[in-house]
């Protein structure tokens, strides 16, 4: 009998002791800049007219024993890095939140401010010269933006509470498609036109899985109070000049009328670089609001088959890769600061104003012979579940591809965090050319470069389960 009870006990202490439950919290802030204001999203001086929808930042923390994470979303076309690192920073010093574990992604919507880069440096300069201030900009809206975003992530650490998981993915085939098209003429093109008779094939895939990550209050009946929603389509919808979020709104908005009124969907914009909504066999084209309602019924008929975290697992890696910035001629950079003046109107080609607006910024961040860091991180959430954040416009084929070699089962992988260094092309699509890769502001082999370190992370937080 004693050694029945000694083996019982051996046993027992054997045992894993039972996790920490996962704790979390939500926290949603207006980052609406003032009116008039630049807007961002095109190669043209267009100032806002008024607020069609409010511009937020959305954030979500996450807690399990001792470790801490937070997630911000964005209205905004980009987050510039010197927005990005003080924010963490003065975050992490509120809160005790790792810099590294905090990743404050854009959703790319067309319809916000133009707050920095080459262009609104541009016209800020031209501004001042023409009439010895910018009246465009009496406010600091990137000392404001920072501030607001420490508040949505202290306010979300303010929140946390035991929550409840459930992951997994939605199917969208409807709504997004390749741009970019092998031409009759050799060439590949990007928006080619729709019906264009010159079409030969489109020159890339999309990807159709919407991730899902939905927070619960625990109980006998949870429903979910938050989730995070992660798409590859392009924010650039809604056109005009009054600010908007564009068809996320439109997606959370049906996502209440299924979830209740308070339901926050936190929207990341999934690896979009090459992608849009423009389907070129037809005539028309889907509104924004139909295509956040679409998304929204497409979500709403998946959550009843999303998988419970039962085990959760918090855990945050990260790592930085440093890659060649493009190389110009000084004829080519002394053509650039010419062009400039040219940008918006109608006697420079767009590609060439294209050119001319990224051979500046380039210039601005070290020129030639200097490098780019792409910051990339991984958010494990339970054995079975990971997000992965990494900056600038990724083209499709890379997130599907660190999806592919993810040994988790719902991966979700979210662009345009901490950075906006333009787009990130693959090296195929280099070697075609076009718009995308004529505003990049890396040599190729960067992109993959960024995509192998996304992967090696996820396979430590694998290995580490």
């Amino acid at each position: 009998m004693k050694q029945a009870l000694l083996f019982l006990a051996l046993c027992l202490a054997a045992r894993p002791a039972p996790a920490e439950a996962l704790k979390a919290g939500v926290a949603v802030v207006d980052i609406t800049p003032p009116v008039p204001y630049r807007m961002s999203g095109y190669f043209s001086e267009r100032l806002s007219t008024g607020i069609k929808d409010p511009l937020k930042a959305k954030a979500v923390v996450f807690e399990q024993g001792g470790v801490k994470a937070a997630l911000v979303f964005c209205d905004l076309v980009g987050v510039t890095r010197a927005v990005s690192d003080k924010a963490r920073a003065a975050a992490g010093k509120a809160t005790g939140i790792p810099k590294e574990h905090i990743a404050i992604t854009a959703t790319h919507s067309h319809t916000g401010p133009l707050y920095a880069g080459a262009l609104r440096d541009w016209f800020h300069e031209r501004a001042v010269e023409e009439h010895g201030e910018d009246s465009y900009e009496k406010t600091d809206y990137p000392a404001q933006l920072t501030a607001a975003l420490v508040k949505a992530i202290t306010e979300a650490d303010a929140a946390v509470s035991e929550v409840n998981l459930t992951a997994g993915y939605a199917s969208e085939e409807r709504l997004s498609f390749n741009r970019r098209f092998h031409m009759k003429d050799g060439e590949v093109r990007f928006n080619p036109g729709q019906q264009n008779p010159n079409i030969v094939r489109v020159a890339g895939p999309t990807d159709p899985r919407v991730g899902l990550v939905l927070l619960s209050k625990p109980g006998e009946k949870p429903a979910p109070t938050a989730g995070i929603v992660s798409f590859a389509l392009h924010l650039d919808t809604t056109g005009g000049t009054e600010y908007s979020g564009d068809y996320p709104r439109f997606l959370e908005k049906n996502l209440r009328t299924a979830l209740g009124p308070d339901f926050v969907s936190l929207f990341g914009a999934g690896t979009c670089g090459d992608l849009n909504h423009i389907d070129v066999t037809r005539k028309d084209r889907r509104s924004c609001e139909e295509i956040g309602a679409m998304l929204g019924e497409t979500v709403a008929v998946a959550l009843p088959g999303l998988a419970p975290i039962g085990e959760p697992a918090l855990a945050v890696r990260s790592t930085t890769v440093n890659v060649p910035l493009q190389e110009y001629t000084e004829d080519e950079v002394a053509q650039a600061r010419k062009d400039m003046a040219k940008i918006g109107k109608d006697n420079l080609p767009f590609l060439g104003q294209v050119k001319a607006y990224a051979i500046i910024d380039t210039q601005a961040r070290g020129g030639n012979g200097a490098t780019v860091p792409l910051e990339v991180q991984a958010f494990r959430l339970s054995p079975k579940v990971a997000v992965v954040t990494l900056p600038g416009e990724v083209f499709v084929e890379l997130g599907l591809a660190i999806r592919a070699a993810s040994p988790f089962e719902t991966t979700l992988v979210i662009e345009l965090a901490n950075d906006a260094p333009g787009y990130l092309p693959t090296k195929k699509a280099f070697a075609e050319g076009s718009y995308e890769t004529v505003n990049s502001r890396i040599q190729p082999g960067g992109a993959e470069s960024m995509a192998d370190a996304a992967i090696m992370l996820l396979r430590e937080l694998g290995d580490a389960r």
